[in-house]
C-alpha cells in the first residue's frame, strides 16, 4: 500500500482507481485500524472480515507457513467493463506485484479502452 500511494498522482493521471482489500479482522491481532491511522491512504480500503472477497478472488489462503486464514498478497487490474486485464498473486506474504508491471497494466488497459471507443 504504501508503495503505490506515494504513486497516487501518477495512477489517477491514467484515469484508474485503486481499492485495497484485507482478509482481517477489526480489531484483530494486525489492528489495522492502527495500521491506517498512523499510515494514511487516499483510496477506499475495506477489511474482508468474513474473507468472502477474497474467496470469490482465488485468493483465500487457509494454512500456510507463513500465513493462516488470510488472503495471498494479490494485484488485479479489472477493466471498465468488469473484465479482468491483469492478475498478480504471490507465493508467499511478502511476494508482491513488481509496481512497475502494474503501472504498465493499467496503461495497456487505458490505451485498450480508448481505441476501443
Amino acid at each position: 500500500m504504501a508503495q503505490l500511494e506515494l504513486l497516487k498522482a501518477s495512477i489517477r493521471n491514467t484515469g484508474a482507481s485503486l481499492v485495497f482489500i484485507a482478509a482481517q479482522r477489526r480489531g484483530g491481532i494486525f489492528a489495522p485500524e492502527k495500521y491506517l491511522a498512523e499510515h494514511p491512504i487516499s483510496f477506499p480500503f475495506l477489511l474482508d472480515e468474513d474473507r468472502v472477497v477474497t474467496k470469490q478472488y482465488g485468493v483465500y489462503h487457509r494454512i500456510g507457513l507463513d500465513a493462516y486464514d488470510i488472503a495471498r498478497p494479490a494485484t488485479f487490474v479489472i477493466r471498465a467493463d468488469g473484465t479482468v486485464a491483469y492478475i498478480y498473486v504471490g507465493s508467499s506474504q511478502f511476494d508482491r506485484a513488481p509496481v512497475e508491471d502494474l503501472i504498465d497494466a493499467v496503461l495497456s488497459t487505458r490505451d485498450r479502452e480508448r481505441r476501443s471507443r
